[in-house]
């Protein structure tokens, strides 16, 4: 029992009892580093770098950065008495390392003043001696000692006399006169007078500058140390030096010989022996190499204990990951059960918002598809009458009010269809048509359809097309159109008794491919700067003339869309009251194949031709058989798809003309019921639907081809010439 409770109490006690152990050793080896400094004051080099050589090994046995700094202070200060500036700076330099990591101000400023000795008083370099004591001195401000902040303004004064510069001495004698009433150190006080002795000599008060230099001499002589000694040589020199500047030369010659004495006495030719010795030099080398052991040994110690401390580190990092991984691992596997029931529950109810997604597009497309279909078919009776009206009456083919008609049917088709499918422009449904058509032709129809308009502004519209474009080419004319009449209608819109004009040049073509640029411009107010790039969004309108129609403000952005959807770019000038300028570029290609203005007809094949149309349109009916009939073609009508089909089991057809959306059958299920009677006639499918909703179904069905409403005379013509020629 007894043994046990030894055991416990020196658990107790032994933390206190190391704590204690560790606290006299630094007491030890500050007291030899005093002991040092001390020494170094004797001049005595020998015992001082032995000292500091013994307190710096101990200063790294107790891992004591504020031990390591003072003996590496002491140490170059020895240096500095070898006058080997090179290892003092050395060491000073380490010493100012170890008391960076102490953050130890009042070794900071100590550390600061001995380079800037090093510097000045050594090397001759006053600006980076000066700069040095400068930042001592900042140090020992910090810390409010009057005894450092003494000495350290009297250092920056000396330098500043040794270099001579005078008039910046004062600020900091002043402020030394201030301190030396806290500093009655022998050292101080002569240097203090000493400086106040040179100052009054340079200024020419030889009166005030004897009473200083005396001053100083009896402050020397309180004491008698060898340091005080050094300097009293110092303050006779200068005594000398003032009294030869005053012409009085047995008393400069008096205290040259003074000068001399005290500094034989303190290097005297012993001690200059002992110094420049070859014993020294050695024991100085041997000091040296203890001192360079001693910093790698620590180096050493402290590259095994970084790695010591990356392997710990690591292992409590590889440790606490693994825990903080098994507890992730483990609160996951906990939380994935209620996961899967909030997921089972999220894909129910997405599952069903995407039914409900899917069912609003198909609704959606439905719609647009239906009322495509029904503004598209009466528009094909509207054109396809003011073409039969022309072939009737060709005395009115000329008028611009029948070509306006037609035109603006064409134009109002597109214009329908293209709002009600800007979505698929934006999702890039919608796809150029590739057919022949004449330029001038289209651009003078579409300069007749603002006749009216024009009349009503006092407006001019301007056609030019350059003489080297083709008279026929190949693309989508329709689409080009509507960019044009957008373009136009919009110029006309801001311009009042003023011009718009239509420039179409050749820009560059390689064999069959044309590049062509248009510009539309108009006289009219012009755009606002801040309005140039709004115009070109959907449904932003700008300010216009209050008698015009607002529009659905998709003009210019189906242009632009158009445009992109052709491969070009739109180009936009306009300033305010000048008008606007719009300029883009768009290729075609040369229609080689044209050979006629007219359509060719081989009246021996047209009389031997026998179509069936089946078409549950009247006005449809007879649109497409007078067209048909105009070409010689005998024409069977079907309103229905069961009378088509019991028309071509009845008789044999050269063409079948078959509408998609009929009553009772629609097309496609008339087209699969005519190739089960092991028909072959080419059927050509005629719908108001767009071409490529539609064809993939139509060929599956057994149809040819499909001819989408409204179509022009010689579109209908050249695919049933295709098929039968």
């Amino acid at each position: 029992m007894y043994r046990f409770f030894l055991i416990i109490w020196s658990l107790i006690v032994w933390p206190y009892d190391v704590s204690s152990q560790r606290i006299n050793a630094i007491k030890r080896t500050e007291l030899k580093i005093k002991k040092a400094k001390s020494a170094l004051k004797e001049l005595n080099t020998k015992e001082s770098m032995m000292l500091a050589q013994e307190g710096l090994l101990e200063s790294f046995q107790l891992n004591d950065n504020r031990l390591k700094a003072k003996a590496y202070m002491v140490l170059g200060c020895n240096f500095v008495e070898f006058v080997n500036t090179k290892k003092a700076e050395r060491y000073f330099l380490k010493s100012l390392y170890y008391a960076n990591l102490n953050d130890n101000d009042t070794l900071k400023g100590l550390v600061y003043n001995d380079l800037g000795a090093v510097y000045s008083y050594y090397e001759g370099n006053f600006e980076k001696g000066i700069k040095y004591y400068k930042k001592g001195l900042f140090y020992t401000e910090k810390i409010e000692d009057p005894i450092q902040i003494t000495y350290d303004c009297l250092n920056i004064a000396g330098a500043y006399v040794d270099e001579g510069r005078y008039e910046e001495v004062m600020p900091f004698l002043k402020k030394a006169t201030y301190y030396i009433q806290f500093n009655k150190e022998a050292e101080a006080q002569l240097n203090y007078n000493a400086l106040w002795g040179r100052y009054y000599s340079y200024k020419n008060q030889k009166d005030k500058a004897e009473y200083f230099f005396e001053k100083s001499i009896q402050c020397g002589l309180t004491e008698k140390v060898d340091l005080l000694d050094s300097y009293l040589a110092e303050v006779y020199s200068d005594y000398a030096i003032h009294f030869e500047k005053f012409k009085e030369y047995d008393k400069a010659l008096k205290y040259e010989r003074l000068s001399s004495q005290y500094r034989d006495k303190v290097y005297n030719q012993k001690r200059s022996e002992s110094v420049k010795s070859k014993e020294d030099v050695i024991k100085m080398k041997e000091y040296e190499w203890h001192i360079n052991y001693i910093e790698k040994e620590k180096e050493e110690k402290e590259l095994s204990l970084k790695k010591t401390y990356i392997i710990i580190v690591l292992f409590t990092i590889i440790v606490g990951g693994l825990m903080v991984l098994v507890y992730i691992l483990f609160k996951n596997n906990r939380n994935r059960r209620k996961s899967f029931i909030r997921l089972q529950k999220v894909n129910n109810e997405l599952e069903k918002a995407k039914e409900k997604a899917e069912e609003s597009t198909r609704v959606k497309s439905q719609f647009v598809s239906t009322i495509t279909h029904e503004l598209r078919t009466p528009l094909y009776g509207v054109i396809g009458i003011s073409d039969l009206l022309a072939d009737e009456y060709p005395e009115i083919i000329k008028s611009k009010y029948l070509q306006s008609l037609k035109f603006s049917a064409q134009y109002l088709l597109s214009l329908v269809n293209d709002v009600l499918q800007i979505y698929k422009i934006t999702e890039k449904k919608i796809i150029l048509e590739k057919s022949s058509f004449n330029l001038r032709d289209q651009l003078d129809a579409i300069k007749n359809s603002f006749y009216t308009q024009c009349l009503k502004t006092l407006n001019v519209i301007h056609v030019d097309v350059d003489n080297a474009i083709p008279e026929r080419i190949v693309g989508d004319g329709l689409r080009l159109s509507q960019i044009l009449m957008n373009l136009i209608s919009n110029g006309l819109k801001f311009t009042e008794n003023g011009k718009v004009e239509l420039k179409v040049n050749l820009i560059d073509r390689i064999e069959d491919q044309l590049s062509l640029e248009f510009i539309v411009q108009d006289t009219g107010i012009g755009i606002a700067k801040e309005n140039q790039q709004r115009i070109f969004e959907e449904f932003v309108q700008i300010e216009r003339r209050e008698e015009d129609y607002q529009g659905t403000g998709l003009g210019l952005p189906i242009v632009k869309k158009l445009i992109a959807l052709f491969g070009g770019t739109i180009f936009l000038e306009s300033e305010e009251g000048k008008g606007t300028k719009v300029v883009f570029r768009l290729n075609f290609e040369i229609d080689n194949e044209y050979f006629s203005s007219k359509l060719f007809v081989d009246e021996a094949k047209a009389q031997a031709l026998k179509i069936l149309l089946a078409e549950d349109n009247k006005i449809n009916q007879i649109v497409t058989k007078k067209i048909l009939k105009s070409f010689g073609y005998k024409v069977v009508i079907a309103n229905n798809g069961l009378e088509s089909i019991e028309a071509c089991k009845k008789g044999k057809f050269d063409i079948i003309l078959l509408d998609i959306n009929m009553p009772l059958y629609d097309g496609y299920e008339v087209a699969i019921q005519i190739r089960n009677l092991s028909i072959t006639t080419p059927i050509i499918a005629l719908t108001a639907f767009d071409k490529y909703e539609v064809f993939s179904k139509c060929k599956k069905a057994g149809m040819n081809d499909v001819l989408v409403k409204p179509f022009e005379k010689e579109q209908l013509l050249g695919i049933i010439n295709s098929y039968v020629g």
